[in-house]
Protein backbone atom coordinates (compact mmCIF):
# COMPACT_ATOMS: atom_id res chain seq x y z
CA UNK A 1 0.00 0.00 0.00
CA UNK A 2 1.33 3.70 -0.93
CA UNK A 3 1.12 6.02 1.80
CA UNK A 4 0.56 9.87 2.22
CA UNK A 5 4.02 10.82 3.11
CA UNK A 6 4.12 14.11 5.86
CA UNK A 7 5.30 17.27 4.70
CA UNK A 8 8.83 17.76 5.79
CA UNK A 9 7.55 21.13 7.20
CA UNK A 10 3.87 22.80 8.93
CA UNK A 11 1.89 23.84 6.56
CA UNK A 12 2.64 27.72 7.49
CA UNK A 13 6.11 27.35 7.11
CA UNK A 14 6.01 28.42 3.75
CA UNK A 15 3.79 31.90 4.14
CA UNK A 16 3.65 34.53 2.59
CA UNK A 17 4.73 32.68 -0.88
CA UNK A 18 2.20 29.38 -0.41
CA UNK A 19 -0.44 29.90 2.23
CA UNK A 20 -1.40 27.59 4.73
CA UNK A 21 -5.20 27.50 2.88
CA UNK A 22 -2.88 26.27 -0.38
CA UNK A 23 -1.28 23.62 1.25
CA UNK A 24 -4.17 21.90 3.15
CA UNK A 25 -5.62 21.91 0.11
CA UNK A 26 -2.28 21.09 -2.29
CA UNK A 27 -1.40 18.27 0.42
CA UNK A 28 -4.45 17.10 2.19
CA UNK A 29 -6.86 16.89 -0.57
CA UNK A 30 -4.72 17.09 -3.84
CA UNK A 31 -2.33 14.38 -2.77
CA UNK A 32 -4.03 12.23 -1.00
CA UNK A 33 -6.81 11.48 -3.76
CA UNK A 34 -3.76 10.23 -5.97
CA UNK A 35 -2.79 8.39 -2.73
CA UNK A 36 -6.46 7.03 -2.46
CA UNK A 37 -7.04 6.10 -5.91
CA UNK A 38 -3.95 4.19 -6.75
CA UNK A 39 -4.45 2.16 -3.92
CA UNK A 40 -7.88 1.18 -4.96
CA UNK A 41 -6.29 0.92 -8.68
CA UNK A 42 -3.75 -1.40 -7.30
CA UNK A 43 -6.18 -3.31 -5.12
CA UNK A 44 -8.37 -3.82 -8.41
CA UNK A 45 -5.43 -5.06 -10.55
CA UNK A 46 -2.46 -7.29 -10.70
CA UNK A 47 0.35 -4.79 -9.58
CA UNK A 48 1.40 -5.54 -5.76
CA UNK A 49 4.04 -5.05 -3.62
CA UNK A 50 6.03 -2.36 -5.64
CA UNK A 51 7.87 1.02 -4.90
CA UNK A 52 6.52 3.92 -6.50
CA UNK A 53 9.23 3.73 -8.78
CA UNK A 54 8.41 0.50 -9.71
CA UNK A 55 4.55 1.16 -10.54
CA UNK A 56 5.69 3.95 -12.87
CA UNK A 57 8.20 1.45 -14.77
CA UNK A 58 5.64 -1.33 -14.93
CA UNK A 59 2.76 0.85 -15.98
CA UNK A 60 5.03 3.89 -18.28
CA UNK A 61 3.73 4.03 -21.96
CA UNK A 62 0.87 1.47 -21.74
CA UNK A 63 -2.93 2.62 -22.46
CA UNK A 64 -4.07 -0.38 -20.63
CA UNK A 65 -2.62 1.03 -17.63
CA UNK A 66 -2.84 4.32 -18.06
CA UNK A 67 -4.87 5.76 -14.75
CA UNK A 68 -2.37 3.41 -12.49
CA UNK A 69 0.36 5.15 -14.10
CA UNK A 70 -1.29 8.93 -13.44
CA UNK A 71 -1.92 8.55 -10.39
CA UNK A 72 1.37 6.67 -9.54
CA UNK A 73 3.21 9.61 -10.84
CA UNK A 74 1.19 12.18 -9.42
CA UNK A 75 2.18 10.93 -5.77
CA UNK A 76 5.82 10.38 -7.04
CA UNK A 77 5.75 14.30 -8.49
CA UNK A 78 3.97 15.57 -5.44
CA UNK A 79 6.42 13.47 -2.87
CA UNK A 80 9.77 15.16 -4.99
CA UNK A 81 7.84 18.53 -4.94
CA UNK A 82 7.51 18.94 -0.98
CA UNK A 83 11.47 18.19 -0.63
CA UNK A 84 11.99 20.89 -3.00
CA UNK A 85 10.89 23.49 -1.26
CA UNK A 86 12.07 24.89 2.18
CA UNK A 87 11.31 27.86 4.51
CA UNK A 88 13.62 30.55 4.23
CA UNK A 89 15.16 28.49 0.51
CA UNK A 90 15.46 30.46 -2.86
CA UNK A 91 18.50 32.29 -4.42
CA UNK A 92 21.26 31.12 -6.27
CA UNK A 93 22.39 27.70 -6.08
CA UNK A 94 25.98 27.21 -4.49
CA UNK A 95 28.40 24.39 -4.93
CA UNK A 96 28.44 21.55 -7.53
CA UNK A 97 24.92 22.23 -8.59
CA UNK A 98 26.19 26.15 -9.21
CA UNK A 99 29.59 24.94 -11.09
CA UNK A 100 26.98 23.26 -13.48
CA UNK A 101 24.48 25.87 -13.92
CA UNK A 102 27.12 27.99 -15.01
CA UNK A 103 28.10 25.57 -17.56
CA UNK A 104 25.10 25.37 -19.18
CA UNK A 105 23.18 28.81 -18.53
CA UNK A 106 25.97 31.17 -18.36
CA UNK A 107 25.05 32.35 -15.14
CA UNK A 108 22.32 31.67 -12.19
CA UNK A 109 19.99 34.72 -13.29
CA UNK A 110 20.00 33.18 -16.76
CA UNK A 111 19.27 30.34 -15.20
CA UNK A 112 16.32 31.79 -13.11
CA UNK A 113 15.27 33.63 -15.97
CA UNK A 114 14.86 30.69 -18.50
CA UNK A 115 13.13 28.57 -15.80
CA UNK A 116 10.39 30.93 -15.00
CA UNK A 117 9.99 31.93 -19.27
CA UNK A 118 9.50 27.94 -19.74
CA UNK A 119 7.12 27.78 -16.93
CA UNK A 120 5.05 30.11 -18.07
CA UNK A 121 4.92 28.92 -21.48
CA UNK A 122 4.11 25.56 -20.69
CA UNK A 123 0.24 25.17 -21.53
CA UNK A 124 -2.43 23.67 -19.28
CA UNK A 125 -1.15 21.54 -16.42
CA UNK A 126 1.97 20.03 -15.36
CA UNK A 127 5.85 20.65 -13.84
CA UNK A 128 8.94 22.02 -14.65
CA UNK A 129 11.93 20.31 -13.55
CA UNK A 130 15.51 20.64 -13.40
CA UNK A 131 16.44 17.28 -14.89
CA UNK A 132 20.57 15.94 -15.27
CA UNK A 133 20.72 13.80 -18.98
CA UNK A 134 23.53 12.08 -19.94
CA UNK A 135 26.04 14.69 -17.52
CA UNK A 136 24.17 18.00 -18.58
CA UNK A 137 21.56 19.49 -16.81
CA UNK A 138 18.47 21.07 -18.76
CA UNK A 139 15.41 22.92 -17.95
CA UNK A 140 11.97 20.60 -19.19
CA UNK A 141 8.61 20.86 -18.57
CA UNK A 142 5.90 17.52 -18.65
CA UNK A 143 2.55 17.43 -19.21
CA UNK A 144 -0.37 16.30 -16.77
CA UNK A 145 1.60 13.78 -14.65
CA UNK A 146 4.18 13.14 -16.65
CA UNK A 147 7.72 12.63 -15.39
CA UNK A 148 11.46 12.64 -15.99
CA UNK A 149 11.62 9.05 -14.35
CA UNK A 150 9.56 7.82 -17.11
CA UNK A 151 11.99 8.62 -19.88
CA UNK A 152 15.60 7.92 -18.31
CA UNK A 153 15.88 11.20 -16.50
CA UNK A 154 17.33 11.94 -13.52
CA UNK A 155 15.20 15.29 -11.75
CA UNK A 156 17.12 17.29 -9.59
CA UNK A 157 14.42 20.12 -8.92
CA UNK A 158 10.54 20.64 -9.55
CA UNK A 159 7.61 23.22 -9.80
CA UNK A 160 4.03 22.31 -9.69
CA UNK A 161 2.57 23.93 -12.53
CA UNK A 162 -1.42 22.31 -11.97
CA UNK A 163 -3.24 25.34 -10.60
CA UNK A 164 -4.40 23.75 -7.65
CA UNK A 165 -0.61 24.62 -6.25
CA UNK A 166 -0.64 28.40 -7.00
CA UNK A 167 -4.30 29.40 -7.71
CA UNK A 168 -5.70 30.68 -4.04
CA UNK A 169 -2.27 32.62 -3.41
CA UNK A 170 -1.58 33.93 -6.85
CA UNK A 171 -5.37 33.26 -9.23
CA UNK A 172 -3.61 33.36 -13.05
CA UNK A 173 -0.56 34.75 -11.94
CA UNK A 174 1.84 31.84 -12.77
CA UNK A 175 5.09 33.74 -13.47
CA UNK A 176 4.74 35.61 -9.82
CA UNK A 177 3.84 31.99 -8.35
CA UNK A 178 7.20 30.33 -10.05
CA UNK A 179 9.22 33.50 -8.97
CA UNK A 180 8.22 33.34 -5.31
CA UNK A 181 9.54 29.30 -5.72
CA UNK A 182 12.92 30.51 -7.28
CA UNK A 183 13.36 33.76 -5.06
CA UNK A 184 12.21 32.11 -1.62
CA UNK A 185 11.71 28.26 -1.42
CA UNK A 186 14.13 26.07 -3.30
CA UNK A 187 15.54 23.31 -1.28
CA UNK A 188 19.07 24.07 -3.10
CA UNK A 189 20.04 21.07 -0.70
CA UNK A 190 18.24 18.46 -1.89
CA UNK A 191 18.89 19.50 -5.98
CA UNK A 192 22.55 19.19 -4.56
CA UNK A 193 21.96 15.55 -3.15
CA UNK A 194 19.39 14.35 -6.07
CA UNK A 195 22.98 15.53 -8.33
CA UNK A 196 25.55 14.01 -5.59
CA UNK A 197 23.39 10.34 -6.28
CA UNK A 198 24.57 11.20 -10.19
CA UNK A 199 27.40 12.32 -9.66
CA UNK A 200 29.69 8.93 -11.47
CA UNK A 201 28.15 10.47 -14.48
CA UNK A 202 28.95 13.75 -14.33
CA UNK A 203 32.65 14.75 -15.53
CA UNK A 204 32.50 17.98 -14.31
CA UNK A 205 32.01 16.70 -11.05
CA UNK A 206 33.76 13.87 -10.57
Amino acid sequence: MIELPELPYPEDALKPYISPDTMALHHGKHHKAYVDTLNTLLEEGEITDLSLDGIIGLTAGKPSQKAVFNNAAQCWNHAFFWKCMTPGGGGDPVGKIATLVREEFGNAAAFREQFCKDAVAHFGSGWIWLVVVDGVLDIITTADADLPLAHRQTALLVCDLWEHAYYLDYHNARADYVQGFLDHLVNWEFAEANLAAVSEVLPIIA
